[in-house]
């Protein structure tokens, strides 16, 4: 007996049925004091709005610390009611997503150097066979992003700036961070 080839197939789109919850773009209450608002859009390789994607967003508080047993840190104190440090939101039709949370602290790196703040990234989409991670670092944070080990590895200064947000302007606490799937200006993704 001959088997035949299992037919080609995309994943998805699925992403919509259960992982999406209401107040899953809220890491904090919107209102907390000071708390910021992350937007942007996932977009495909040709520039097109990926209208499925999941964005999950996971940080350290203010203090740069995770409320986490292995964090060798010990227990951090709560920096906001109802604080979690993860977010999930499910793109729109035109690919835009929003977060809403407190911006985290410095975190100590493996190699005994600091890491910049910065949220950790997981997106899913259709056509994905696995999520693709990436990161989101602050643009008042030069001189932090300048010295933070993950960005200097990558090298390209172009392609280190894909992962900085952009203040928007006039517009305090709001940021803007488009993720490129593929193609030019592609986000950098990490292999992790």
């Amino acid at each position: 007996m001959s088997l035949g080839v299992t037919p080609s197939q995309t994943v998805g789109p699925f992403l919509a049925i259960g992982l999406p919850w209401p107040d899953g773009p809220f890491v904090v209450p919107e209102g907390t004091s000071g708390a910021i608002t992350i937007t942007g859009r996932v977009t495909d390789g040709a520039g097109e709005p990926v209208p499925d994607a999941l964005v999950e967003t996971w940080q350290a508080d203010p203090d740069g610390r995770f409320s986490h047993p292995d964090d060798p840190r010990g227990a951090p104190r709560e920096p906001a009611p109802g604080f979690r440090g993860f977010g999930r939101c499910a793109t729109s039709a035109d690919g835009s997503y929003r977060i809403v949370t407190l911006k985290p602290g410095a975190l100590p790196s493996p190699g005994g150097g600091t890491e910049a703040p910065h949220l950790d990234v997981s997106v899913l989409a259709r056509g994905l066979l696995d999520r693709v991670v990436t990161r989101i670092y602050f643009p008042d944070e030069a001189e932090a992003n300048a010295a933070d080990p993950v960005l200097a590895s990558i090298g390209d200064p172009a392609r280190a700036a894909t992962l900085v947000a952009r203040a928007e302007p006039g517009m305090p606490g709001r940021l803007r961070f488009d993720i490129r799937l593929q193609g030019d200006h592609e986000t950098v993704f990490f292999d992790v």
